[in-house]
């Protein structure tokens, strides 16, 4: 009750706040900035802490130790199920006085697997991977185009685990992109893993892009692939808001190759009263084999704030 009530007051907040902006100076609502700067000093003071563990006195580094969190809570009601709920929260920490400057990661999901638009719908590799993690994180950019990151840690009910990606961008001409990932990893009890990954953007216009996804996880636990497909209309209004339309098919091959659930949303996301504070309003219609199919009707409400830089 308490995260419907909080999400709930601040969606309101938004429908309000260009009206109250401009006619109060300064701006309203201001436990939020002692909120923001509360959370930022904690997560800055964090990583100065751990930098103490690493230092290297051959080091003469400009650069502090800092970091920053996200957290982000949602109501997401729908037919047959009134109260679903998600909160996310990731914080990273950046330690230039360790070594290659490796970067301490703590979250209750894999931010890389959470990365598509329509989110009303979270497959069971998602939710495998959406347990706390505490790992070191390095990436390593042999250029514009490629990415490697590597991440030793614990996760998934304490199992010690290690995960590689590699992440390689084309550019196909003008406004024409593709994204191709290739994943691996190991925990100790599950065993191993692995994720494919294809992303292809068209730009239609300055504002507008066409976005085509596709993904294929392995599971070593269950010895089995899942698929998922989605197709994305993404539109920015203006600097502050933009609109995300989509279309979603997930699938998997055990007991036999088929089709588990289907999802069609339109998703509008605003950024409003500060700069680090972001909503999103998301209407879906789901159908699950679960359900036999039948139509699920819901509306998505989200809350998302970012505190301290990258």
């Amino acid at each position: 009750m308490k995260k419907i009530l909080l999400t709930t007051t601040l969606l309101c907040f938004v429908f309000s706040s260009n009206t109250l902006t401009a006619q109060e100076n300064p701006p309203p609502y201001p436990w939020l900035d002692d909120l923001h700067l509360s959370l930022t000093s904690s997560v800055h003071d964090t990583a100065n802490w751990l930098d103490t563990f690493f230092v290297n006195d051959s080091l003469e580094l400009d650069q502090d130790a800092h970091g920053y969190a996200r957290i982000r809570l949602a109501w997401e009601p729908r037919s047959r199920n009134f109260a679903e709920f998600e909160s996310r929260l990731r914080v990273s920490w950046k330690l230039p006085k360790f070594k290659n400057q490796v970067s301490v990661v703590f979250s209750d999901y894999d931010e890389d697997l959470d990365q598509a638009p329509v989110k009303a719908a979270q497959n069971d590799v998602i939710e495998d991977q959406n347990r706390f993690n505490l790992a070191l994180r390095w990436i390593r950019n042999t250029d514009n185009s490629k990415i490697w990151s590597h991440r030793i840690g614990i996760g998934r009910q304490l199992q010690p685990f290690v995960r590689t990606r590699l992440i390689k961008k084309f550019a196909m001409g003008e406004g024409n992109n593709l994204r191709t990932e290739v994943s691996g990893y190991y925990y100790a009890k599950d065993g191993f893993g692995s994720h494919l990954g294809l992303q292809y953007e068209h730009g239609i216009s300055e504002n507008s892009v066409l976005r085509f996804d596709n993904h294929l996880y392995y599971r070593g636990d269950d010895n089995d692939w899942l698929w998922r497909q989605s197709l994305y209309m993404m539109h920015q209004v203006n600097e502050r808001s933009a609109f995300i339309h989509g279309v979603y098919v997930e699938g998997e091959s055990e007991p036999n190759y088929q089709v588990t659930e289907y999802l069609v949303s339109s998703r509008w996301r605003k950024n409003a009263l500060r700069e680090w504070l972001f909503f999103e309003v998301e209407p879906f219609v789901l159908w699950s084999r679960e359900d036999n199919f039948s139509a699920s009707y819901g509306v998505a409400l989200r809350v998302e704030g970012f505190f301290g830089h990258l």
